[in-house]
């Protein structure tokens, strides 16, 4: 299953949260500003959304691919809602009646330090379980069933970092980034209120990310009407 998520600040802008959590961020956000002159906490309260503690997810989206390399198609699902707890609810619902039987691996762009992390930290603010696929703890390295197109193209090379964007169009594969970007999500939800636009992007995202998967094994890419979305 290929996999994207989206997360925004639990906050609109600095200025709402409560004293607490100002305080916290505060203390975050002065590890941020090393070296960075000219910026205050509340100016990058917006990157709150990349760290579990202070983002929340608005959308994630998932791609099962089916069939043999001739007769290959990508079915989509999203799970996006306001109400985070809902959201993980219906997804987790979802992955475990899907990883119930035979082996089955999850692959994300920078999973292994972002989406797979992220959802298992909000699933436990919110209280609630870990699927199996997901929860590493106790697991041995190659008991993981877990996949990372950035770490499978670094090739050992661990100082390395590439975008998908970048990735898509160094191979070729049709680039996601045709109409937001990660920077503008947060707007989007909040002032735009637009979580079908966010959705769209996200699922944008999966279909890349689903291409990059069959280049690196040497296979063709989907054509448009081999991507189904339920």
């Amino acid at each position: 299953m290929f996999l994207d998520i989206e997360t925004v600040p639990q906050q609109p802008g600095y200025e709402q949260l409560g004293d607490d959590w100002k305080a916290l961020w505060q203390t975050k956000a002065m590890i941020l500003l090393r070296n960075r002159e000219g910026e205050t906490p509340e100016s990058i309260y917006e990157r709150a959304g990349i760290y579990a503690e202070f983002g929340k997810i608005i959308c994630i989206s998932c791609g099962v691919m089916h069939g043999s390399e001739n007769s290959r198609k990508l079915v989509l699902k999203s799970f996006a809602d306001t109400d985070e707890k809902q959201l993980l609810s219906n997804f987790c619902e979802m992955l475990v009646k899907w990883g119930s039987n035979e082996p089955k691996y999850l692959c994300a762009h920078n999973g292994k330090e972002f989406d797979f992390p992220y959802i298992c930290r909000r699933l436990i603010i919110n209280g609630m379980p870990i699927p199996t696929i997901l929860n590493i703890a106790g697991k041995k390295p190659w008991e993981v069933s877990h996949l990372d197109t950035m770490e499978l193209w670094k090739f050992g090379d661990y100082k390395s970092y590439t975008s998908l964007n970048l990735l898509a169009f160094s191979l070729g594969v049709p680039t996601p980034k045709d109409d937001i970007d990660g920077s503008m999500v947060a707007q989007v939800y909040y002032e735009e209120k637009n979580l079908d636009r966010i959705v769209t992007y996200c699922q944008k995202d999966v279909i890349t990310l689903a291409q990059i998967f069959l280049r690196f094994n040497g296979e063709q890419l989907l054509p448009s009407e081999a991507i189904e979305i339920k």
